[in-house]
């Protein structure tokens, strides 16, 4: 394999049902260098510390603002020294010594930062966030690194494989945050393929991105989180367009209530798919005070605990109701929609991850329009754009996938309004719908996937609707991906309810750009 990838236990060769993942050498001559920082983020006059480990005595460390135009705000080498990696990395973090500190100046902008760490044969990325010391800008970008830290798989293990459980198979319900990115989760390879892919009917389906991943040498998870994947090319689309950013994470709202109090309008990119009970509270009481969300993301759908030093993720996901220790309260770490946790997540967001979720590749609605048929033409986040009833927006740059959100609905003289009993807790306006599903379907084995499958969809029915027969699995899997504004208290979230939406800011897609603007910079007619 390339590089430091190495397969698991139970690898079965396969880019897309197999296990390889990137981890550290226990060959102290090979050339090697790696790091993490103490904490995911930091403000101005906060001490950063990198923990590092390294085959060589010195390593160089450069830390360099990520943007459109990379700022450079640090060079020099550092002391470094071999440290072992615990099989257990994943789980409970490296525990390497503390190689490099300094306090933040307060001339450094906030943003997202590469520390790039070199020496002779080898070099790895390690990031952190900086917050501003006080508000620079009107909207707060609100980097979704739940999710980063649900798919990171350095080490071996992540929330969907790894190296845990009796069999040394399982995924790991708890991760951990001290370790090393995966490779592909801070840069992309020019060439790596986004994950919306059509297969030929009637033939198994493919996965390009993750063929790409295992021949390449990165993470098979890099086109599903990370800052490269989403939020990195909605950030220099906006730059481009002279659009001001302050920078926080989930993991800065979970620990402040008051995190997004100074901002009018936040924005979420991409894949926003793990969230915790106190982010939830905290978002959805700015929410109610006025603020307004941009959300150009989706598959809104897991509940996760937090460690008190925000540094160790908990979702023990579907098996949640056999070994999570909270199985019988609400925070429960399952869908946002099962029955125990008793807040659906149309609550927050007006749309809901379990309402669909696939579309535009394996078999599931990929070979849909790719863009959202729009109803509501006259709806002020479509202004400017010349569309109307019926036309698809953000087709031609495969906007709906790979993971969205929706909600039920009906049809009434040719409009979709969300169906009753939702569980919303403020007035929905759909303004475009595609369909998805949780089910690969196929004709016979000849087309059949053997990785989405019906699982997904047999899940979802069990876990929601508390049986799987034909009837729940039909309620399970058919589903819709929304575009839609959703008003709660005296706030808003418009939803772009699709991860790829910035796939048609990356081919500067005209009508997906001036909604996208609309969206940040426009007035919310509330009318």
């Amino acid at each position: 394999m390339h590089g430091f990838f190495i397969p698991g236990p139970h690898d079965d060769g396969d880019p897309v049902t197999g296990h390889y993942y990137e981890t550290a050498s226990d060959d102290p001559s090979r050339p090697q260098v790696w790091g993490y920082t103490s904490a995911l983020s930091y403000a101005s006059g906060e001490t950063l510390r990198l923990h590092a480990m390294s085959s060589a005595p010195t390593a160089r460390l450069t830390i360099t603002r990520d943007g459109l135009t990379p700022q450079t705000v640090h060079v020099t080498m550092i002391p470094t020294t071999f440290a072992p990696t615990p099989a257990d990395c994943s789980v409970k973090g490296c525990g390497w010594p503390i190689a490099f500190q300094i306090t933040i100046p307060p001339d450094w902008p906030t943003g997202v930062y590469v520390a790039t760490l070199a020496i002779d044969g080898h070099e790895s990325m390690a990031i952190f966030v900086l917050k501003p010391a006080r508000p620079t800008a009107q909207l707060a970008l609100i980097l979704t690194t739940g999710t980063w830290c649900a798919y990171n798989d350095w080490g071996g293990s992540n929330h969907y494989q790894g190296l845990t459980g009796p069999s040394g198979a399982e995924f790991a319900a708890n991760v951990s945050l001290h370790r090393p990115w995966a490779k592909g989760f801070v840069r992309w390879p020019d060439d790596a393929p986004r994950i919306p892919h059509a297969s030929p009917l009637l033939t198994r389906p493919r996965y390009p991105h993750m063929e790409f991943a295992r021949a390449n040498g990165i993470s098979k998870k890099y086109a599903s989180s990370g800052w490269a994947a989403f939020e990195r090319p909605f950030v220099l689309w906006a730059e481009e367009q002279a659009i001001t950013l302050d920078y926080v994470t989930q993991h800065d709202l979970h620990g402040n209530p008051h995190l997004l109090d100074a901002y009018p309008r936040a924005v979420i990119v991409g894949h926003d798919e793990y969230w915790t009970w106190e982010m939830r509270d905290h978002l959805d009481a700015w929410l109610d005070r006025g603020g307004e969300l941009a959300r150009f993301g989706g598959n809104f759908f897991w509940q996760t605990r937090l460690s008190p030093d925000l540094i160790t993720q908990t979702c023990y996901k579907t098996r949640a109701e056999a070994e999570d220790p909270l199985a019988t309260t609400d925070r429960l770490t399952s869908y946002w929609d099962h029955p125990q946790a008793r807040r659906p997540a149309v609550a927050s967001m007006g749309l809901t991850g379990s309402m669909g979720v696939y579309a535009g590749w394996s078999r599931c609605a990929a070979h849909g329009s790719g863009g959202f048929t729009l109803y509501r033409p006259d709806h002020w986040a479509l202004q400017g754009t010349g569309l109307g009833y019926g036309d698809v927006l953000g087709a031609a740059s495969n906007i709906f996938g790979y993971e969205v959100d929706g909600i039920d609905y009906e049809i009434r003289n040719g409009l979709p309004y969300a169906a009753p009993d939702t569980g919303l807790e403020g007035d929905l306006t759909i303004v475009g719908l595609s369909p998805a599903t949780t089910l690969a379907h196929h004709t016979g084995r000849h087309d059949m996937d053997y990785f989405i499958g019906t699982l997904d969809a047999e899940e979802v029915a069990k876990t929601i609707y508390g049986e799987v027969t034909s009837e729940t699995l039909g309620l399970a899997s058919r589903g819709n991906g929304s575009m839609a504004e959703y008003r709660r208290g005296r706030g808003a979230v418009f939803n772009a309810g699709s991860c790829e939406w910035v796939a048609g800011l990356i081919a500067r897609e005209r009508p997906v750009e001036v909604v996208t603007k609309n969206i940040l910079l426009g007035e919310w007619d509330a009318t």
